[in-house]
C-alpha cells in the first residue's frame, strides 16, 4: 500500500525477482477489502498515518517499509500500526525479496458469497439462509451475515430469534483489536453455523468497523461466509461486497422486477468482478430465466421454483434446506459446491 511512485517501483521490482504476484493499493480505502485476506501487507511510510486514521483491522504479517531518510519519522507509528517489521530500502532489499519468495504461512482460504435482491421481496434472504444451512450440512464452518437493516431478519428465517448471542448493536465499537475466536463464539450459533443479525430495537445501519472486524474474524475461523446485503449499499455493505468471491442477484421472473434489477446490477457490478443472477419463479408472463439473464447481461447461476413447503417451514421455525430436500436445497448445494471448489489466489497487498 503506497502512493509513492519511487517506492512502488522498487517493491514491484523486488516482487518480480521473488516471483510473487502483487495487489497494489494507493491508500487504506482501496486496501480495506483485501487487507485481512492477503498473506502479508507492505505499508509504505507515506500511508502509515492514513492507516491509523482508517482504523484498519489488526492483523499479522504487516511490514512498514520505506527508503532511508523517509522512514525515520514513521518509526513511532510502527507499533500503533501493528507492524511486525520495519524495512528500510535499499538495505533491506534482500530481506524483502525473500519475503516475496516465501510460499508458506498463508492463511487458510475462506470463501465469501454475497446475495442481493434485485428488488424488494425478491427472496434473497431465504436463498442466503438456505446457502448457509447447506454449507454447514456439507461440512463447512459457516458465518451468515445479515447486512440488510430493513430486511425482516435472518434470525426469523432460521427460527433463531430466541438464540442468545451478540447482535450488530453490541459490535458498534468493534475494531481490528478483537479476538476472532472470541467474537465468533459470542455470536448466536448452532453447531458450525454462526449468525450475525440485528435485534428488533436497533437503529438502521451497520458500522463499517464492525463489518470489517467480523469479516476479518470469519476469514480466520470460517470456511464459508454468506452475506445477505441490501439493495441500497451503505459503506459496510460495500465492504462485504468488495470482499466477496461471488455475488448472486436474485430476480423474480417478472418484467418490472427485471427492470428494477438492471439498475441494481449496474451499481453492484462496479464493486464486484463475479456477479451472476438467480431467477425466481413463477413467471406470470412466461419470461424465461435465460432471457432475463441475457437482458441483464449476466450469467445465469440458477433458478428458484415456488416451494410452499419452504415458506411453511419458515413460519414454523424451520430453516430453509435444513432437510436437504427440494429444489432450493439442490440449487444451494450446487452453488456452495461451485463456490468452494473454485480456485482462489490471495496476492500480497
Amino acid at each position: 500500500m503506497t502512493a509513492d511512485p519511487d517506492l512502488l517501483d522498487d517493491l514491484l521490482r523486488l516482487a518480480a525477482v521473488g516471483g510473487a504476484d502483487t495487489d497494489v493499493a494507493p491508500d487504506p480505502a482501496a486496501a480495506r477489502a483485501r487487507w485481512s485476506g492477503a498473506p502479508f501487507v507492505l505499508v509504505g511510510v507515506d500511508q502509515a498515518a492514513a492507516c491509523l486514521r482508517a482504523r484498519l483491522p489488526r492483523r499479522t504479517r504487516v511490514v512498514l517499509i520505506g527508503h532511508a531518510g523517509a522512514i525515520a519519522p514513521a518509526w513511532n507509528v510502527a507499533d500503533l500500526l501493528g507492524a511486525e517489521h520495519v524495512a528500510v530500502l535499499p538495505e533491506a532489499d534482500s530481506w524483502v525479496m525473500d519475503l516475496f519468495a516465501q510460499r508458506s504461512g498463508e492463511p487458510a482460504v475462506s470463501r465469501t458469497l454475497a446475495v442481493i435482491g434485485g428488488r424488494g421481496g425478491a427472496g434473497a434472504s431465504i436463498l442466503a439462509a438456505g446457502l448457509a444451512t447447506t454449507a454447514v450440512r456439507v461440512g463447512h464452518r459457516t458465518l451468515l451475515i445479515d447486512g440488510d437493516p430493513l430486511g425482516g431478519g435472518l434470525d426469523l428465517v432460521l427460527g433463531w430469534e430466541e438464540v442468545s448471542g451478540l447482535r450488530w448493536s453490541a459490535l458498534a465499537g468493534a475494531d481490528g483489536r478483537v479476538d476472532p475466536p472470541a467474537l465468533l463464539g459470542a455470536l448466536p450459533n448452532r453447531g458450525d453455523l454462526v449468525l450475525l443479525s440485528f435485534d428488533r430495537a436497533e437503529l438502521p445501519g451497520v458500522p463499517i468497523e464492525a463489518m470489517a472486524a467480523t469479516l476479518d474474524a470469519a476469514r480466520r475461523g470460517r470456511d464459508v461466509i454468506i452475506a445477505d446485503l441490501p439493495r441500497q449499499l451503505d459503506d459496510a455493505a460495500l465492504l462485504a461486497l468488495q470482499a466477496a468471491d461471488r455475488t448472486l442477484l436474485v430476480v423474480p421472473a417478472e418484467l418490472r422486477a427485471t427492470a428494477s434489477a438492471a439498475r441494481t446490477a449496474a451499481v453492484v457490478a462496479a464493486h464486484c468482478e463475479n456477479l451472476a443472477v438467480v431467477v425466481r419463479g413463477p413467471a406470470p408472463g412466461n419470461l424465461r430465466a435465460r432471457d432475463i439473464a441475457a437482458a441483464l447481461h449476466l450469467p445465469l447461476a440458477g433458478t428458484l421454483r415456488p416451494e410452499p413447503a419452504v415458506c411453511r417451514g419458515i413460519e414454523e421455525g424451520r430453516a430453509p434446506t435444513a432437510d436437504g430436500k427440494g429444489h432450493l436445497a439442490a440449487l444451494c448445494h450446487h452453488l456452495i459446491s461451485d463456490l468452494t471448489r473454485t480456485p482462489t489466489s490471495k496476492a500480497a497487498a
